[in-house]
């Protein structure tokens, strides 16, 4: 049993309010160790998710950018094979410079032929006639219609230049 003194009421009442606190204390140092657990796991459970995210951005940000490097370095090779390439180019722009000179000349030639032909196809045509049937050319319907081709054909190729009849046609 205990002795208790009704004037100790106060010291009573002292003690019991540390005896309170001491054991409040002994409850939170024995908890401490939980608690600070308790407040990392929070922490962590706070601050995990968004830092994983951010570190899947930054890895898929690392593969676009090395495949960026990569397109980078394929486009810079591709420019300086274009530089070793000036020889061909230039050769190319000589071959067409060379080819059109070619067509020009072939264009030419093909135009002087043409006059050329146009005249000779009437004159040996009329020479023909003049040598296949050399009594009609004294007939005046053969000059007529001589003239008359020489007029439609003048006329069909647009020159002003009339056609002239060879030195064996109706002279």
């Amino acid at each position: 049993m205990a002795f208790v003194y009704q004037g100790d009421s106060d010291l009573e009442a002292k003690s019991k309010k540390t005896a309170e606190r001491i054991s409040e204390n002994m409850h939170i140092v024995a908890n401490e160790p939980s608690l600070a657990l308790y407040r990392l796991q929070e922490h962590v459970r706070k601050a995990l998710p968004p830092m994983v995210e951010r570190r899947a951005d930054v890895t898929k940000l690392q593969t676009e950018l090395q495949g960026r490097c990569y397109d980078v370095e394929y486009a810079l090779s591709a420019v300086k094979s274009m530089d070793a390439a000036v020889t061909s180019f230039k050769n190319i722009q000589e071959m067409l410079k060379q080819s059109i000179f070619l067509k020009q000349q072939l264009k030419y030639e093909e135009a002087r032929r043409n006059k050329k032909d146009t005249s000779s196809v009437y004159k040996r045509l009329s020479a023909h006639i003049v040598l296949d049937l050399p009594d009609l050319s004294e007939f005046s319907m053969v000059r007529e219609t001589t003239n008359r081709i020489e007029s439609m054909m003048s006329h069909a190729r647009g020159s002003s230049n009339e056609l002239h009849r060879s030195h064996t046609t109706l002279h």
